[in-house]
């Protein structure tokens, strides 16, 4: 099925499809395009800062090879850096990670310093996938790795746990799990992984933010995760599919947000992908961000043979995106 494939082909499409519609609410996008089920890919199909931030992380991934803390800290500094210092940096960059990024350039500064505490933004997450698809990691590795890549740029608890549950998500995908199991195994996730902190990955970072008990860390993250899937069961309790998915569940702005309304755009259209993606993109919040998960997730579900021939071929990045999907299938 080429799901790894997929996955990244479906993240990369709905972030380029995503990427006219953000910043404009529902009234505007239907004065363009009334259907939201004909919304099209742009020609070309330029990405944002999603897509690049993730093959950031494919790249640290691919130098690192054995996932370990060591291993993965210095190549993702340096792509995270190199990222920020990219001419091709253009696509209206989250401000938290410029910030976190100008930080990590400067040499010597412990990691723990350029973290923005304060912020749980969805840069967090939208760029997480790669680890529910790097093949042979045990549970310790995923969940640790993506709190640590999110901690590099967004401190705050709740960004950690949404980026855990993002990658959690495609790798239960990615192994088979029915697309309506799937609320039900984060719930389980985020109140078994309560009061845990792992410091094998974190270090000192809880101490550095001024927590005392390192266990109570990431209990407010959790707890916020548990809150916004409450709010993904209501909408699927009472679906609405031709509803803006933000009302429901949020606007996608902050991680966890960002995290329930694409799950919420993928399991309303479980079975078609496309449609999953359009719904996603032709939204009132973080169009981008909330689509290029969509889109993760249902490439992960479905394959590569989800996404239209012609969609795939005008990707920006297509070759790079192509070689990671082949690699990790």
């Amino acid at each position: 099925m080429k799901r790894a494939t997929g996955a990244l082909l479906g993240l990369a499409i709905g972030d380029a499809m995503g990427r006219p519609t953000e910043f404009e609410d529902v009234e505007d996008l239907a004065r363009r395009w009334p259907d939201w089920r004909a919304l099209p890919l742009p020609e070309p199909a330029l990405v944002t800062d999603d897509t690049q931030m993730t093959l950031a992380l494919a790249r640290a991934l691919q130098r690192a090879g054995e996932l370990t803390p060591q291993r993965l800290l210095p190549p993702l500094r340096e792509e995270f850096v190199a990222w920020a210092r990219s001419p091709e940096n253009t696509r209206a960059p989250g401000m938290t990670c410029l910030a976190a990024c100008a930080l990590l350039g400067r040499p010597g500064k412990p990691w723990q310093e350029a973290s923005q505490p304060g912020s749980k933004g969805c840069g967090a997450n939208m760029r997480v996938a790669p680890l529910g698809l790097l093949p042979g990691l045990d549970e310790r590795q995923l969940a640790g790795a993506a709190q640590l890549q999110a901690a590099l740029t967004h401190g705050h608890p709740t960004a950690l746990a949404a980026s855990e549950l993002t990658a959690l998500t495609v790798r239960l995908l990615v192994d088979g799990v029915p697309p309506a199991q799937l609320p039900g195994r984060l719930r389980a996730r985020a109140q078994a992984a309560r009061e845990h902190y792992d410091a094998y990955w974190l270090d000192d970072f809880a101490a550095r933010v001024g927590i005392k008990r390192p266990e109570l860390f990431l209990a407010r993250g959790w707890d916020e995760c548990l809150t916004v899937l409450d709010r993904l069961d209501a909408a699927l309790a009472a679906p609405t599919p031709d509803a803006d998915p933000c009302l429901a569940t949020g606007e996608g702005w902050i991680a966890e947000e960002a995290l329930a309304t694409a799950l919420l755009c993928f399991l309303l259209f479980p079975h078609d992908p496309v449609l999953a993606v359009r719904r996603a993109a032709y939204s009132g919040g973080d169009s981008d961000s909330i689509a290029c998960l969509t889109g993760a997730f249902a490439g992960a579900h479905h394959g590569a043979a989800a996404w239209p021939a012609d969609w795939r071929a005008r990707l920006e990045h297509h070759d790079e995106l192509l070689a990671f999907g082949a690699l990790w299938d």
